[in-house]
């Protein structure tokens, strides 16, 4: 049997086991690496080398850093602002969400947008005695996160890829702004959704006990007392100042995304400003867990050809009456599938090239062609393996099929108004 085919039923299994969760998520996601090797489509140093990500690092840092301010009492202090700005109102305050995340993806990884706003929404939850929640609020900022990188030429890595597949080519290329040519309709299709229906199903939908940051055992609750007692200044301001460092380092590239938050997460230990119990105690191995492996998969769908195989197998089934607007949809859906699986960056790498080849060979304009792939592969909204920002989510308690039905629901939306407005958009 064909590797790309084993692949393709691992992957196929693993989602299943996703949307039952008939076993934790964490345990089926190590299952599928596991299988990735058994079965030789990837060697076991490459089927777990996502653990070497960078990307895994940035989310473990982060998250400790993240932890550290409400440890020394920076983020009771930080969501006690929050709340006294925009209020306790859920929908408002998602609302007020929006500028400021989108701000930062437009200019930084969303990766690195999703952990330096999550620990802000988490600690104005935490101060408004229970009317706002994690469950109602965090997939959103994930996704916002994601969305707001497709607004500029830098907010993500697919567009960067399609526009070294122009140059290279000689192509007309990408302006900075060009790509909120049709990021901002989905941002604004975002903001109604959550405004409306999406704000609605929640509320019904996600019927789990919210998650607290209160420890479950004994031992964790003696740091808890702790909690509880008079914060010492000079460890908030400490911790304060390794957040600072860390926005800082990120901006300016100083030096890998996920050497700067390991930077700051040790920098957390060395100062005292966490413990080395708790931090182990409050970290979410789960979503380290997940994201890991999700790089083990994605290389399993790239390397092994599944990726390449379900691509061509759309491609032809278009036949040869292709218009550019069914050229645009075809991949703009396949984008959209792939990127649910694997990462935006390998399914930009896959399919770029593809599209770009095609769109030559059947006379039509390279630059709207790739850039379908590129808005596309930003568009992953439907499972928690999408993308690090979705990822990051899980620590507020979410099951597989909250993103199927929430995130899904969107992504499907996306799609439509992706191409309703290509007409209007080229």
């Amino acid at each position: 049997m064909e590797t790309s085919t084993i692949a393709l039923i691992i992957i196929g299994v693993t989602m299943v086991l996703y949307a039952t969760e008939y076993l934790p998520i964490a345990a089926t996601s190590i299952m599928a690496c596991l299988a990735l090797a058994i079965f030789g489509v990837l060697p076991i140093t490459g089927a777990f080398s996502g653990f070497g990500n960078d990307m895994v690092y940035l989310i473990v840092g982060m998250v400790i850093v993240g932890n550290t301010l409400f440890e020394t009492g920076v983020a009771k202090a930080i969501g006690q602002k929050i709340i006294q700005g925009v209020g306790t109102k859920e929908r408002l305050f998602m609302l007020a969400l929006v500028p400021v995340t989108t701000a930062i993806s437009m200019f930084l990884s969303n990766t690195a947008t999703a952990s330096i706003v999550l620990p802000l929404v988490a600690s104005a939850v935490a101060a408004s005695g229970g009317k706002l929640t994690k469950k109602n609020t965090f997939m959103m900022v994930g996704i916002l996160a994601v969305t707001g990188g497709g607004l500029t030429l830098v907010g993500s890595t697919p567009q960067l890829i399609a526009q070294g597949f122009l140059v290279d080519g000689g192509h007309e290329t990408l302006g900075f702004f060009e790509i909120a040519r049709t990021g901002l309709p989905i941002m604004i299709l975002l903001v109604i959704y959550y405004q409306t229906i999406g704000f609605i199903l929640q509320k019904k939908f996600f019927n789990f006990p919210e998650v607290e940051d209160a420890p479950a055992t004994p031992a964790e609750a003696v740091g808890a007392a702790a909690e509880n007692e008079p914060k010492s200044v000079a460890k908030m301001i400490i911790s304060v100042g390794i957040l600072v460092f860390c926005i800082t380092g990120f901006l300016m590239d100083l030096w890998s995304p996920g050497v700067v938050a390991m930077v700051g997460a040790v920098a957390c230990v060395v100062t005292g400003c966490i413990t080395q119990k708790r931090l182990f105690a409050k970290m979410d191995w789960t979503t380290v867990t997940v994201m890991g492996a999700s790089f083990g998969i994605s290389a399993g769908m790239q390397q092994s050809g599944a990726g390449a195989l379900v691509a061509q197998t759309a491609i032809n089934i278009m036949g040869d009456n292709v218009t550019p607007w069914l050229l645009w949809s075809t991949l703009v859906i396949i984008s959209t599938i792939l990127t649910n699986f694997m990462s935006s960056t390998a399914t930009a790498a896959l399919l770029v090239p593809i599209a770009g080849m095609l769109a030559i060979e059947l006379g039509f304009d390279v630059k709207p062609v790739v850039m379908a792939v590129a808005v596309a592969a930003n568009v992953g909204y439907a499972t928690p393996v999408s993308t690090p920002p979705i990822t990051m989510t899980l620590i507020a308690g979410y099951r597989f099929k909250d993103y199927v039905v929430l995130g899904g629901l969107f992504n499907i939306l996306a799609i439509a108004l992706l191409i309703l407005i290509y007409p209007i958009v080229f």
